[in-house]
């Protein structure tokens, strides 16, 4: 999920970029776990409560439109709910946990809301800032399948025993690529199906390698290969090296013990700054700026064949002055995961006064017809809700939806949750890895003399 935010932080960015680009060209099963909306009618809105003393609840969230777009659910929702208002609390991504934290100790906590800030739920968690939804559900008879959420994913935000959250949205990891400079390396397209035990790694790195073309003219470099698979701390999971112990995922997110100074995690974080100094197919941050600026992807800008990462790169897919592709994450040495998750839950907060109208506001939520209509007031958040996203591998103009949904199922299959999502203390952990890193992203240390500094630190931050 801060990938995710600081990612759509820059779709703005990469949009205006593309427009500006085409006014010129004019002229895998790895996932761990840390009722029915009354009809419109009148007797149904009374049902729904309407002789009932009227409340309000509070949403609180990005002060974004793929997240602020909830301000056009609430006229109906409030249609069929007399007695419930729904207020929507916003904040920039940058202070949103900084506002709620001021919020829940002002005596004002929002009702509802997702981690869509630094913090994660594990963090929130182990702040004993969520209620316990099992209660509310059993007594409401709330059934996952009746809203086509998956089990899997539910479990997520279960922890011994107890839900805390229930999905709303997922984002996946998957591969976009560029067709143009495929058709141009003549090579052929990268395949959707996550079984296709051919796309491997090394595969993905030889056609990399074809498609890459470093030249003093800066406009004429091109690479082939952009490989952001999950948050830094996470991404030795891909080669099958486990950073955290496994206890993390069934306690709340504390680990007993961490391995970044492991020989496998090293090798495993060897293997990815070797695309950038080793194969060189891979650019330096530096470059990266220079050609899509500050906050610009140079994917966008037609610079790069392939890119791995979230799936909120598709938002602006249809947009991209190049055709497209989706494709799977090859295989990397992790026969269960492939794919990062970042699944939204939607949380009531442990001080929320309200908390049986704030959960008729999620079902609402979570209803087939709501999340796809969802999908287009937000510009392309993806649903949760299996047969909505049905309407989801449609939304994009010239990619294949079989591809898509070959993509998103086989995805969710071999995926985990992302790490900050997971573990407590993450923004922290963040930050510190960002700092350390930089040094191996520049080419100034290797990755042998920061990881020692880097498994001191981790242990640092999870004694606090």
């Amino acid at each position: 999920m801060l990938m995710m935010n600081k990612k759509r932080g820059r779709l703005i960015s990469l949009w205006a970029f593309v427009l500006l680009i085409s006014v010129v060209m004019a002229g895998c099963g790895g996932d761990k776990s840390a009722g029915d909306i009354v009809s419109g009618d009148q007797e149904g809105a009374k049902n729904a409560g309407g002789d009932k003393e009227q409340v309000t609840i509070t949403h609180y969230t990005i002060d974004s439109p793929d997240r602020t777009f909830i301000e056009q659910l609430i006229p109906e929702f409030e249609k069929k709910h007399p007695n419930i208002k729904v207020k929507v609390e916003k904040a920039p991504y940058e202070q949103f946990d900084s506002k709620l934290q001021t919020l829940i100790a002002g005596g004002n906590s929002p009702d509802v809301t997702s981690h869509y800030g630094y913090g994660g739920f594990a963090e929130y968690y182990n702040k004993d800032m969520l209620m316990d939804l099992t209660e509310i559900m059993k007594e409401e008879g709330f059934n996952s399948s009746d809203y086509s959420i998956p089990d899997n994913l539910m479990n997520i935000y279960n922890v011994n025993g107890k839900t805390y959250g229930i999905p709303a949205n997922i984002y996946v990891t998957l591969l976009l690529y560029n067709k143009d400079m495929f058709d141009a390396a003549e090579l052929p397209y990268p395949p959707s199906d996550y079984e296709d035990k051919s796309w491997t790694f090394e595969k993905m790195v030889d056609n990399a390698k074809q498609m890459t073309v470093v030249s003093k003219d800066i406009a004429k470099t091109q690479y082939g290969l952009d490989f952001f698979w999950s948050e830094r701390d996470m991404r030795p999971l891909y080669f099958g090296a486990q950073p955290y112990s496994e206890d993390t995922w069934t306690n709340g997110g504390v680990p007993s013990e961490t391995y970044f100074d492991s020989p496998e995690v090293i090798s495993a974080y060897q293997t990815l700054f070797d695309l950038i100094f080793k194969h060189q197919v891979s650019p330096t941050s530096e470059w990266s700026k220079s050609v899509a600026g500050q906050n610009g992807d140079p994917f966008v800008a037609g610079k790069i064949g392939m890119s791995v990462g979230g799936s909120w790169n598709l938002a602006g897919a249809n947009d991209f002055p190049f055709k497209i592709g989706v494709a799977a994450v090859p295989w990397g040495g992790n026969d269960k995961v492939r794919s990062t998750l970042y699944v939204d839950p939607l949380f009531i907060l442990k001080d929320s006064k309200h908390p049986k109208e704030t959960f008729e506001w999620i079902k609402y939520l979570l209803t087939d017809e709501v999340q796809e209509k969802s999908i287009e007031l937000s510009g392309g958040n993806p649903p949760v809700n299996t047969k909505a996203a049905e309407a989801y591998y449609k939304h994009f103009e010239g990619i294949d939806p079989e591809d898509v949904k070959k993509v998103y199922e086989g995805a969710t299959k071999c995926g985990f949750e992302s790490f900050n999502h997971l573990i407590t203390h993450y923004s922290q952990i963040n930050d510190m890895f960002i700092n350390e890193m930089q040094p191996i992203e520049t080419g100034h240390k290797t990755v042998e003399e920061v990881m020692p500094t880097i498994q001191k630190k981790v242990t640092e931050i999870l004694k606090r």
